[in-house]
């Protein structure tokens, strides 16, 4: 049953694709600026756009796990949604602090900007991936705020189920985690551990229930498997992703000063993170093939199961590369440390909000699925996004490789830089290997506006 208020996730579905083709577009001018050094400058120093790349990835993954929120929560709560004014009035704030952010890091130095936004008050700013300004941190906290009492009333008037509450419990815990963002110690250790109660706890904790329970609503709905069997994969897998998730933040204790005592803590916990993205794959594949129903949706099934598939790979087997201490001693900050970020992040979130984004945008424009041909184009754009950031990864991979090789193991270990002129052809590749994952992005938002006969929703 389709409730109206779920329209409200379309602004925040639409909004994440102009954000996520935006990162892509500074991913690919960082790339570039790896091999040709002023490339831009000085009008996009790398700093900056390694900044925008990040920060960009963060804001429109938040509007996709917000309009997911706010198109499942109804339909699981069965009740229209506690106020849709709230949420789209949040939607046009969230959106102007994301947008006036990203032009502030492009228009003005950034100390420059820390100046005028109030860092001296109180001081937040300049570490990776919460380098937004004060306002804008208030800003994402107001948002937030307003998003989980907006998602609370509606499921506390409604029907509780094992998949909005995972949901909406993984909200929660982003919005409080978040908070650690206001606290910014002047001692580096304490900065870089509480730092990581951020970053580490969002990414490899409270964001895996969002994934969890996304994944399960759709599964759900494609699949017609009773909501049982469902539900008790979903209470396994986020039970062993808090467990791994929560004592495995140690392994980003190793080198900044932490007691020894976290390399054990850390290495074992986060040895056993893959297992909870093993057993997302089994669950994807599994529902699948015990389907009851064939849903005309045939594309939302393909980005369904290729999350599981590719969560497991970027966070689960590329994280554990390079988990344990006594390896992590050569790898830590090298291009294999890039190479797992990419793949992690793409496998594990960008592709459950495309998966989300492909099954719930057709049903809020009055069907059940876009058309045939539309379809055919989505699941190019899934190969070719998919495919060419496996290669992005491999590439990354052998210049981390090399890069540990040249620069920490030889005899005569080379220099920084030095060591980057002899990674220039893996740059180069990974930079072709952006272009066609930018093609495949452009062919998915073009999917969506190509007309053809579908079955309408009743």
């Amino acid at each position: 049953m389709q409730y109206k208020s779920q329209a409200v996730a379309k602004p925040y579905f639409i909004a994440a694709i102009a954000l996520f083709t935006g990162q892509v577009l500074f991913g690919l001018i960082m790339g570039l600026q790896y091999v040709i050094g002023d490339f831009l400058f000085p009008a996009i120093p790398f700093n900056v756009a390694r900044m925008v790349h990040t920060n960009l990835l963060i804001v429109w993954l938040l509007f996709g796990f917000m309009g997911s929120a706010y198109y499942l929560i109804p339909e699981e709560s069965e009740r229209e949604l506690h106020s849709p004014k709230l949420a789209l009035f949040m939607f046009w704030v969230f959106l102007a602090a994301g947008v006036l952010t990203i032009v502030g890091y492009l228009a003005v130095p950034y100390a420059t900007l820390a100046k005028l936004t109030g860092n001296d008050l109180l001081a937040t700013m300049g570490r990776e991936f919460l380098e937004q300004p004060l306002p804008t941190k208030v800003g994402i906290v107001i948002v937030a705020l307003a998003m989980l009492y907006n998602l609370s009333m509606t499921i506390l008037r409604g029907r509780k189920t094992s998949i909005n509450l995972v949901m909406i419990v993984g909200l929660w815990g982003l919005a409080l985690f978040f908070l650690f963002s206001f606290y910014n110690p002047s001692n580096l250790v304490l900065d870089k551990f509480f730092w990581w109660w951020v970053v580490h706890m969002w990414v490899e904790g409270v964001w895996e229930l969002i994934l969890g329970a996304m994944l399960a609503f759709v599964l759900i709905k494609v699949t017609g498997v009773d909501r049982e069997v469902i539900e008790k994969w979903l209470y396994v897998i986020v039970a062993m992703s808090l467990i791994s998730g929560i004592i495995g933040t140690g392994h980003h204790f190793y080198w900044i000063g932490a007691p020894g005592y976290w390399q054990w803590w850390g290495g074992v916990f986060s040895a056993l993170e893959p297992i909870p993205f093993f057993m997302m794959t089994l669950f994807a594949f599994n529902m699948v093939s015990r389907r009851r129903r064939d849903h005309p949706n045939k594309v939302a099934v393909l980005w369904a199961l290729g999350t599981g598939v590719m969560a497991f790979l970027g966070a689960g087997v590329w994280g554990f590369l390079h988990t344990l201490a006594p390896v992590n001693f050569y790898t830590h900050g090298t291009q294999l440390t890039a190479a797992h970020a990419h793949l992690s992040f793409y496998g594990a979130y960008v592709m459950v909000v495309l998966t989300m984004i492909s099954y719930a945008m057709p049903l809020m424009r009055g069907r059940q699925a876009n058309s045939p041909g539309a379809q055919v184009v989505e699941k190019w754009a899934f190969w070719l996004m998919t495919v060419s950031m496996v290669f992005i990864t491999l590439f990354l991979t052998a210049a981390g490789i090399m890069q540990i090789w040249l620069q920490r193991m030889a005899s005569q270990p080379l220099s920084f830089m030095a060591t980057q002129d002899h990674l220039t052809l893996f740059y180069w590749l990974r930079e072709a290997s952006g272009v066609v994952f930018l093609t495949g992005l452009v062919l998915y938002i073009t999917s969506f506006f190509i007309k053809g006969k579908t079955a309408v929703v009743a």
